[in-house]
């Protein structure tokens, strides 16, 4: 796996032909219930871009970004969000930088709340001629903090769970609380920070969620260049 923060500059010069596709982890930086941490949906992000160039030998991995559009979590202390509108053109800029080394840029968002700014993102990029890509994982099962995402940061980061404080949100379908979730936030509809419930969650299950979505993002950058090699 090939990280840009590790190289130096003709190093990824000399790499460029063989390794023109950035992944760009999103993440975010928000509240995930009493038992999972701020960095949730960064450390997803940046599990499946590492994954990916451990799949696809043309990709190395930027640094991942942090920060998302988090706004309707902002009545949890801690919650740290910069917006659409600044999402939206730090995607943008970042895009039109990694273009003077990088033939293609995969955006790898792990945070619902980015997808409007990702998706206006790629289309304006898109439309400059830029060669660019967004992903995010569809979990399925509940929306927030709750068994999916347990269970991925149990396979990828245990010691950082709490699964003594883990406890049921939120339950019902996301769809019923979407309108008073956007109108007045998460803490509206549930007093913990939960959607759903992490009650049964296990390495194990984040393990087969993590393998499944990192196969379905490796078919998608290959087919998005049938030059791309999957390693062995």
């Amino acid at each position: 796996m090939t990280a840009l923060a590790n190289l130096t500059w003709p190093e990824v010069a000399d790499r460029a032909h063989a390794e023109p596709i950035l992944a760009v982890p999103l993440g975010a930086t928000e509240q995930h219930g009493p038992h999972l941490p701020f960095s949730t949906d960064t450390d997803i992000a940046v599990a499946l871009a590492e994954r990916l160039a451990r799949e696809v030998r043309a990709v190395v991995v930027a640094a991942p970004v942090a920060f998302g559009a988090s706004g309707e979590h902002q009545g949890f202390p801690g919650t740290l969000s910069i917006g659409q509108a600044a999402v939206e053109l730090l995607l943008i800029e970042l895009v039109r930088s990694a273009a003077a080394t990088f033939s293609r840029t995969v955006i790898v968002s792990a945070h619902g709340g980015n997808a409007e700014p990702v998706a206006r993102a790629v289309r304006r990029m898109r439309h400059e001629g830029r060669d660019v890509l967004a992903f995010s994982p569809r979990w399925g099962g509940d929306a927030h903090a709750g068994r999916t995402e347990t269970s991925v940061m149990l396979a990828l980061a245990p010691g950082r769970v709490r699964l003594g404080r883990a406890e049921a949100g939120n339950t019902a379908p996301l769809g019923e609380l979407m309108p008073r979730l956007r109108r007045d936030g998460v803490r509206a509809v549930t007093a913990n920070g939960v959607l759903g419930d992490p009650t049964g969650a296990s390495a194990e299950e984040g393990e087969e969620l993590l393998c499944g979505a990192v196969g379905e993002l490796a078919a998608l950058v290959v087919r998005w260049d049938g030059r791309m090699v999957v390693r062995p």
